[in-house]
């Protein structure tokens, strides 16, 4: 179980980091990217708070806990610079919020998440555009398929699309309140939903974390704690 695109109370979400991370344990992750909202102002509190709190849970539990941002609704000219701000920082991953069919994100934000080389995932990307995810192949930047309801709408599109652009796929669950988090079997059916075959959703499933988890640097916990 990996999910890297989560919420807690320094944004938008119903629970403290360190509680998410330890009810993400108990649900069965092997890791979590925790991904607070963030524009410019309030970037640096919640990296920091993040980075404590992830490196804390990490040292203490048998779970990789990755402090990140999802950089939402930020001018498409600012993505870029608030991107590289996070990681330099210390968020480990950054996610931008896509154009989902549910908000009104400013028009190109998708292109311009993807041309930043500080941007590792483009969440809920609504009806991106086949340019748009062969820009992200390029540059290595994931697509989400999304368990949310609402950013769900437009799963069946994206992963059509990024299978023809040949874009690396990641399912997360946004979760913003403990029962969003994933079980197997939902992540499953999400994944067989949005138009995936069996074998396109293990990989994107149990395949590409990992290989995200190896492009930040990472890598998930063994049961005793230890990286693979």
């Amino acid at each position: 179980m990996y999910d890297f695109h989560t919420h807690t109370f320094l944004s938008d979400g119903v629970l403290s980091p360190i509680e998410l991370i330890r009810r993400a344990l108990v649900r069965g992750y092997r890791a979590i990217g925790v991904t607070d909202h963030v524009g410019v102002g309030n970037l640096e509190f919640v990296v920091k708070t993040l980075a404590i709190d992830c490196a804390k849970a990490t040292s203490r539990w048998d779970i990789l806990a990755v402090p990140g941002v999802e950089i939402t609704h930020v001018p498409k000219e600012d993505i870029d610079m608030v991107a590289r701000a996070a990681k330099e920082m210390g968020a480990k991953l950054v996610n931008v919020h896509g154009e989902t069919m549910v908000e009104p994100v400013e028009p190109g934000t998708n292109e311009a998440a993807v041309r930043s080389t500080s941007v590792d995932v483009l969440a809920h990307p609504g009806l991106i555009t086949y340019d748009v995810a062969r820009l992200a192949a390029e540059n290595g930047v994931y697509l989400e398929v999304s368990a949310r309801k609402g950013h769900s709408l437009s799963n069946g599109h994206v992963v059509s699309v990024a299978r023809r652009a040949g874009t690396v796929m990641v399912l997360d669950s946004d979760a913003h309140e403990p029962d969003d988090l994933l079980t197997p079997d939902l992540a499953e059916n999400v994944a067989l939903g949005a138009g995936l075959t069996p074998e396109e959703a293990h990989a994107v499933l149990e395949l590409n974390p990992g290989s995200l988890l190896a492009k930040l640097g990472l890598a998930p916990v063994t049961a005793t704690g230890a990286n693979l």
